[in-house]
């Protein structure tokens, strides 16, 4: 046996897939061992360590891993990176990591050559689904239909493509030559409605057996394209506009299995989330607070909105200060001097008979930690320390006391908002047909 067979002997062994929990996994007949692959290096051009940059509050590739995961269809799922910090929050999310090579972490450097060390370091996978990370509307069920055309209609490989109304020329070289029609007639150009378009790849995402891999091909032998709708078909290296694709992220993005028109009750710590963590003393001894007079209108926002909300603190505040915190909340709930947030939150749930799915978390420190995990939605201010932005569902733009409140109400909002649009758009399609 060569040197390079030795090498992935013993890569196999000690970093050999591991399957998702059946939990996770939906059953199928098909036992070949399908797994995704986010490709994520480190030295993006464009915008520094742009595959972790936060977009609508979840870091970019956080979107596809929490699509391929929720899917349930892929036995294991992976990022591939060159870079720490990506290696953090790809397993925050929920994903295991292929620490690539130096020999594929090149500029140069193909997805192909990074997708085919992969495929060699992880023998006991059959079929690979290379998502790419700049998609973050990519939905769970884009993934189970596509890979049944791989399980049960036994395609080769899969692709995702979009349906574009692009009229094209030929690109001119030298000033004296003319254009040409690619695709039209112009004596002729049809109406939108008139014409069904062409289909270009959108780059979401490719399904490949091993055996199509090992020969230096992601589409080939018996081929099958995926229609992505137009807009699900978000690429970050297309949209340079950052703010415009958060606007389509969080129109439609995938959210996660849970459905945020449920969350009725909003807990959030006082000291680092309402306010920016300080204490003011006055000459006479005599405790004081800011507070953000748009957090106030985002609790008030939440309030009419259904939302319950609660305040927490661990420390202990001055009856003075907390009679006059409660009459600027307007009877808003303020718990003080608690220890163990988790169990002062599960006796609040337990009061309420409330679950998990229907609360939502804002915190900012070590203490949050558990809560934030559990949370159906959960999010820290911009400036929470690491500990507790690696548990967080959401990451606020704003500072602690200087706006968070108020954007994780708005955030909170509108997810209600679109879930209960879909709601009724589910209802009109039950009725209809």
């Amino acid at each position: 046996m060569d040197k390079a067979s030795n090498k992935v002997k013993r890569k196999s062994n000690h970093d050999s897939p591991k399957r998702l929990s059946n939990a996770k996994r939906i059953r199928r007949n098909d036992s070949r061992h399908i797994a995704a692959l986010i490709l994520a290096r480190g030295g993006s051009k464009g915008i520094p360590l742009k595959n972790i940059k936060m977009l609508a509050g979840v870091p970019l590739i956080g979107w596809v891993i929490r699509a391929a995961v929720d899917s349930g269809v892929f036995d294991s799922v992976w990022v591939s990176t060159d870079h720490d910090k990506i290696k953090k929050v790809a397993e925050t999310w929920g994903a295991e990591v292929h620490k690539r090579s130096p020999e594929v972490s090149k500029d140069s450097s193909s997805s192909l050559d990074t997708i085919q060390e992969f495929s060699r370091l992880h023998p006991d996978v059959d079929v690979i689904c290379n998502i790419q990370a700049t998609s973050p509307c990519l939905h769970p069920q884009h993934l189970k239909e596509a890979v049944e055309c791989i399980t049960k209609e036994g395609y080769d490989s899969v692709f995702s493509v979009v349906r574009r109304h692009h009229f094209r020329w030929q690109e001119v070289k030298k000033d004296c030559q003319c254009t040409k029609p690619l695709n039209l007639n112009p004596a002729c150009r049809p109406r939108r409605q008139d014409w069904d378009g062409e289909l270009c790849e959108n780059g979401s995402f490719y399904f490949a057996t091993k055996e199509l891999i090992e020969k230096g091909l992601l589409q080939a032998g018996k081929m099958k394209y995926f229609e992505m709708k137009p807009e699900h078909s978000v690429d970050i290296d297309v949209d340079i506009d950052w703010p415009v694709a958060e606007q389509r992220v969080l129109r439609f993005g995938y959210f996660g299995k849970d459905k945020p028109e449920v969350v009725k009750l909003l807990l959030c710590s006082l000291s680092g989330c309402l306010t920016d963590g300080q204490i003011y003393i006055s000459a006479k001894g005599e405790e004081m607070l800011s507070i953000n007079t748009r957090d106030l209108a985002g609790i008030d926002m939440l309030k009419k909105g259904g939302v319950e909300v609660i305040l927490i603190e661990k420390d202990p505040i001055a009856k003075a200060l907390v009679k006059k915190l409660s009459k600027r909340m307007n009877i808003c709930e303020i718990h003080q001097n608690v220890r163990d947030k988790l169990k002062k939150v599960q006796m609040l749930m337990k009061k309420r008979r409330l679950e998990w799915k229907e609360v939502a978390y804002l915190g900012n420190d070590e203490p949050d930690v558990k809560c934030l995990e559990l949370a159906g939605l959960s999010a820290v201010p911009m400036d929470a320390p690491t500990v507790a932005l690696n548990h967080a569902k959401y990451i606020c733009h704003k500072a602690a006391g200087h706006g968070a409140v108020r954007e994780f109400a708005e955030h909170i909002l509108l997810l209600k908002k679109k879930a209960k649009s879909q709601m009724e758009q589910d209802r009109i399609c039950r009725n209809t047909f």
